[in-house]
Order: C-alpha cells, then sequence, then structure tokens
C-alpha cells in the first residue's frame, strides 16, 4: 500500500469522492443535501490517495480550519479494500502533511451513521467534542479532534 499526496484536480481523488457520495447518499437519506453542501472538493490543496497495487484504494483530504487547526474532510475507502488499514494509513498521512504545514490539531465530522468511521477515529486517537460550525444542533453529526 502506498500513498500520493495530490490535490483536487486528482482524476482518481475525483472518483473516490464520487464513490463516497454514493455511498454518503444511501446512509444519510433526505440529511444528504445539508452534509453535501459542506463538502466541495474544489482547489482542495491537501489529497492523500492510497493505491493497492495499480488500483485507487482509499482518499482523504484536509482542509484549514483556523490559524493551528485542519479540518479532515473526503474519507473513503473503497468497500474491497475495507479492514485493510487503508483508512488508517490515510489518515496517518494527513496528520504528518498537516503537521508539516505548521498546524497542530485536526478536527473533523462525521456521522452517527458510519460506526467504522468513528471506530477509526477513536483508534486512532481523536477525542469526541462538541459538535462546532454548521454541524451544532446537528444530531446525526458527531465531531472529534486531535493534536498532532
Amino acid at each position: 500500500m502506498i500513498t500520493k499526496r495530490t490535490d483536487s484536480s486528482d482524476v482518481d481523488f475525483q472518483n473516490l469522492v464520487k464513490l463516497l457520495d454514493a455511498d454518503l447518499a444511501v446512509r444519510d437519506g433526505e440529511d444528504h443535501a445539508f452534509y453535501h453542501q459542506f463538502n466541495s472538493i474544489d482547489m482542495l490543496k491537501n489529497c492523500v490517495v492510497a493505491y493497492s497495487g495499480d488500483h485507487a484504494a482509499g482518499c482523504g483530504a484536509f482542509k484549514p480550519f483556523s490559524a493551528d487547526t485542519v479540518e479532515i474532510k473526503r474519507m473513503y475507502t473503497d468497500t474491497e479494500n475495507r479492514g485493510k488499514g487503508v483508512a488508517s494509513k490515510i489518515l496517518n498521512e494527513l496528520e504528518i502533511w498537516a503537521k508539516e504545514e505548521g498546524y497542530s490539531k485536526c478536527v473533523l465530522e462525521t456521522g452517527i451513521a458510519q460506526p467504522e468511521a468513528i471506530a477509526l477515529y477513536e483508534k486512532r486517537g481523536y477525542c469526541r467534542i462538541p459538535n462546532y460550525g454548521q454541524y451544532i444542533g446537528v444530531d446525526n453529526s458527531v465531531c472529534y479532534e486531535k493534536q498532532v
């Protein structure tokens, strides 16, 4: 498994995000339109794609959230590569990259309908925090943070 740092113009990243959006449309149901508005990939400068051989197996990204914090976005592993550590490898690469760019903290939001994502973040040392920003008061969202 190798990872590649890229940006949102990367075709493999874009294709994985399409799969992510299709998955989230099912999981989120009628709430999908609310979440979708916050997940544009236009102009993301910090994206990671993981490869199993020559197959793009997963992706993730971050964007600046504040002077010392990034927000982890667009985490996805395709169905045939789940349970193989792909997401953990991507998240680790994003955290390293954020630290290299001078950030000291990562925040993220995920949905209660994504138990595998919640398990990943908690396993990787993320602590649950009150919902922030547009997720305040959204019962289907859970938010996390981690010092890097």
